[in-house]
């Protein structure tokens, strides 16, 4: 069940992203079938463009694999994207993060707090303004 509510997430950023006037590729089973990561989003307007991992939780914090992480980078530099990690929690709007801004923790993965995001996490209106 948490799946389909995160995928109801993602789906939610797609649509806007896409109200925003990105062009938008959503990577359903991102983290399955292929050994290469590749992001959960893809986003561009001709300006910028963004390879987004998505988490949404309806408790804190939200833990980020770092495995995921790392691919997500490679595949952003390979891609020519910025990479971004957009975190939503319940009853909060998504904020953005550049993974060397996130909190690693001592076994290699990463962590954002609610509060973290709220005060130091980019606003949707930010990014795609």
């Amino acid at each position: 069940m948490a799946n389909l509510k995160g995928e109801r997430r993602e789906r939610e950023l797609v649509n806007r992203l896409d109200d925003a006037g990105f062009a938008v590729v959503r990577s359903p089973a991102s983290g399955s079938g292929t050994s290469r990561h590749q992001p959960d989003l893809l986003a561009g307007n001709g300006e910028d463009f963004y390879a987004i991992e998505a988490k949404s939780s309806s408790g804190d914090p939200i833990y980020i694999n770092g495995e995921e992480l790392e691919g997500l980078l490679y595949f952003s530099q390979q891609f020519g994207a910025r990479p971004r990690v957009g975190v939503r929690f319940d009853r909060e709007d998504w904020y953005f993060f550049h993974p060397g801004e996130l909190y690693r923790t001592p076994g290699g993965n990463y962590r954002v707090k609610r509060e973290t995001a709220i005060d130091d996490g980019e606003p949707f209106e930010s990014l795609v303004s």
